[in-house]
């Protein structure tokens, strides 16, 4: 039996190292949150896109949206992960998150949707992996090729396809500040049909855009 733990322990850090590598160059082949969207919703529209042909636009609105110190911080924004942790305690429950866009796809490229300590802890381990075995670029690129943006819908190609009928590169920035204001919750909030917290939080985004420098 301890054998078996050990060969099986072996070969799932062997695939989880292969895998990594696999990710420098390639997209991922499919993932835990793209089976759960097309067993829920019965389709999954995906299209991966390199990052040069994703437009400046979707990176500097989901940047302004969910992690304005993507560029400087090492994976992990300690000071958001403090401030989401006083949130919850003070309600009691889970109304804010902490993660950075490195978190974030360390989640949705390698693991499951869940708030346990396990996978929040594999998560940590992925997110250190990433930030320095693929660096930046890639990272947003698999962020933004892997992401959910609406029921079923998977990336940002299909995102704006499926809102706009146009390619990513082609989006305008209010049109790229819609679509990154449904995150992080895209299965509840819709940007054909904006509510008024939608409209506030497209109009901030707006606004963000403005102070983003992509490296």
């Amino acid at each position: 039996m301890w054998k078996f733990i050990k060969k099986l322990f072996f070969i799932l850090v062997i695939a989880n190292i292969l895998f990594i590598i696999f990710g420098i160059f390639f997209n991922p082949p499919i993932t835990i949150t793209q089976i759960g969207g097309l067993v829920k919703y019965g389709k999954l529209k995906r299209d991966y896109v390199s990052y040069d042909d994703m437009g400046n636009n979707i990176k500097k609105a989901v940047i302004a949206s969910e992690d304005q110190l993507f560029f400087q911080h090492n994976g992990f924004d300690y000071k958001q992960i403090e401030k989401a942790m006083k949130k919850n305690d003070k309600k009691g429950k889970v109304v804010r998150g902490g993660s950075t866009i490195s978190q974030q796809t360390a989640k949705n490229v390698f693991l499951w949707q869940g708030r346990s300590w396990f996978r929040k802890g594999l998560e940590a381990v992925y997110t250190f992996i990433i930030e320095k075995v693929w660096g930046k670029d890639i990272i947003l690129e698999r962020y933004l090729n892997s992401i959910e943006m609406g029921q079923g819908v998977f990336g940002i190609e299909a995102a704006s396809q499926y809102y706009y009928n146009k390619p990513a590169k082609d989006l305008t920035k209010s049109e790229a500040a819609w679509i990154a204001a449904v995150l992080p919750n895209p299965k509840k909030y819709d940007p054909k049909n904006p509510s008024a917290y939608l409209n506030k939080k497209h109009n901030w985004i707006m606004r963000q855009m403005n102070n983003i420098v992509l490296k």
